[in-house]
């Protein structure tokens, strides 16, 4: 089950954090891994490493922001099974406390960022008849969050930009489905911590994972098995829908 051989599968954000776990999980599944990042060490990290445990994988440089760098990263892969919308970065504000250039940082990463890999990747899926798409949401997008405005604004629109994809595409073969993870322990968590809390870090990382009715953080790894299973052919009858991966936090905190 759950096997990718001969798939050609590419992931924005590959190179740390859950991104970087689902290359690492593709290539063990048989995937060629196309390790796209705005971070060129990061990719080669990551590609590396799958090449050392026997997959296969292609590093890519790339700013997710700018259109025809993406377009000419996809047409060079060429066929493209499988696209990962990983990229993406964070913010703490309110309505009233977040700066206009914050909040274009906010769209052009994550809301253009992704509409331009999903506008480089869909005619290409179109030529083959074929392929499957899985966006990053975030519990942000469904409940509120203090001090997230433009980030939860910006993950409604994936959420919104999912279903719409998935709407307009199906007859042209191409599933598209979006998750919402929880808070998931990456190294943006410590940095924040750091940052934030100097010498407070375990006490505020505690405080953080018991946000979550389970008790803890996700792992990077626990949110790859879900994106593998709605990337495989198992999940073919499933199509424009969420998941939540979030410990509970949706459901038994309200």
């Amino acid at each position: 089950m759950f096997n990718l051989s001969g798939k050609n599968a590419v992931i924005t954000g590959a190179g740390s954090g859950i991104g970087r776990a689902v290359a690492l999980l593709f290539g063990k599944q048989g995937a060629a891994v196309h390790v796209v990042d705005i971070s060129e060490e990061n990719a080669n990290h990551a590609a590396a490493e799958i090449i050392e445990n026997g997959g296969q994988a292609f590093p890519y440089t790339c700013d997710v922001t700018n259109q025809s760098q993406v377009v000419e990263i996809y047409n060079q892969v060429g066929r493209i099974d499988i696209l990962v919308n990983s990229a993406g970065i964070s913010h703490i504000g309110k309505a009233d406390t977040t700066s206009a250039q914050d909040f274009d940082r906010i769209v052009s990463v994550n809301i253009k960022g992704v509409y331009n890999s999903l506008f480089a990747a869909i005619p290409l899926m179109k030529q083959q008849h074929g392929g499957v798409i899985l966006n990053m949401s975030s519990v942000a997008a469904i409940v509120g969050l203090a001090d997230r405005f433009a980030y939860s604004m910006s993950k409604g629109a994936v959420y919104a930009m999912t279903m719409s994809v998935a709407k307009d595409y199906i007859n042209d073969g191409i599933r598209c489905n979006c998750i919402s993870p929880g808070r998931v322990h990456t190294p943006f968590v410590d940095n924040f911590l750091a940052k934030n809390y100097p010498g407070k870090e375990a006490e505020m990382y505690e405080k953080l994972s018991k946000t979550q009715p389970i008790g803890r953080m996700a792992t990077p790894a626990e949110i790859g098995y879900l994106i593998l299973y709605l990337c495989s052919e198992e999940s073919s009858f499933v199509t424009g829908s969420d998941y939540c991966i979030d410990g509970g936090f949706v459901k038994l905190n309200t």
